[in-house]
């Protein structure tokens, strides 16, 4: 399972953008998600000149100088060791930063066969920000618009998290936002540590397994609901 592989979206646009101090730039194609999975479009906060703003880009990112958008798995990770330096990431962690908005991540343990899943999202209920890059790739066939898209940046999971995933979302207090976001600003390295500040708002819980199967996407994905029973010790035969 892949680190951060599905999150959840519960605020529209126009909520998004007064949680974030910025403008809803998503001309109506987005809107509230409670199973968002990769190449899904998914709302992100960019600054551009001196504005905010949420808008619509596909998570999975597709470098600039990618011959197609089309090969390979989505690249819907970032790793924050990695990410000034890979040459899938640089450019964009230099030159394009953006957040990703997210009610929560939710995760499973690698090898538990139960396949229960755990959300992680803030106590208090906020969006939580999760730092990610972003790139505009122009089609060869198709001059008219770049296909935008995004990716997230991860770390090192911490604290309770490391329990149940060795990693997670980069998630950004909005203390950090500003900076994350300043395109004059060439060098995300400072920033690039998980904030224990953050870390001490989170809930980890067990949600429904109504989550695993993607088509599943309502309200009740976000609520905590009672663990998975682990599969009873069978006996040696003929004892």
């Amino acid at each position: 399972m892949l680190m951060c592989g599905r999150y959840a979206v519960r605020r529209d646009p126009a909520a998004l953008a007064a949680e974030f101090d910025a403008v809803d730039r998503s001309e109506g194609l987005l809107g509230p998600d409670y199973n968002v999975t990769p190449t899904k479009t998914v709302p992100i906060v960019v600054r551009r000149g001196t504005e905010r703003s949420v808008r619509p880009v596909r998570w999975g990112l597709v470098p600039t100088w990618a011959k197609d958008a089309t090969s390979g798995p989505p690249m819907i990770n970032a790793r924050a060791e990695t990410i000034t330096t890979k040459p899938a990431y640089a450019e964009s962690a230099a030159r394009r930063r953006c957040l990703m908005p997210a009610a929560g991540w939710y995760e499973w343990r690698p090898g538990d066969k139960r396949r229960q899943p755990y959300l992680c999202a803030h106590r208090g209920g906020a969006s939580l920000a999760m730092a990610a890059v972003f790139s505009a790739w122009w089609s060869p066939e198709n001059t008219s618009a770049p296909l935008v898209t995004c990716a997230v940046v991860t770390t090192d999971a911490v604290g309770e998290l490391a329990g149940v995933h060795h990693r997670m979302p980069l998630v950004l207090p909005a203390d950090k936002w500003a900076d994350w976001l300043d395109p004059e600003r060439d060098d995300p390295r400072p920033l690039l540590d998980p904030d224990p500040r953050l870390l001490a708002e989170l809930d980890l819980t067990t949600v429904s397994t109504e989550v695993n199967n993607m088509r599943n996407n309502h309200p009740g994905l976000l609520e905590p609901a009672e663990p998975v029973p682990a599969p009873a010790e069978q006996g040696a035969l003929f004892e």
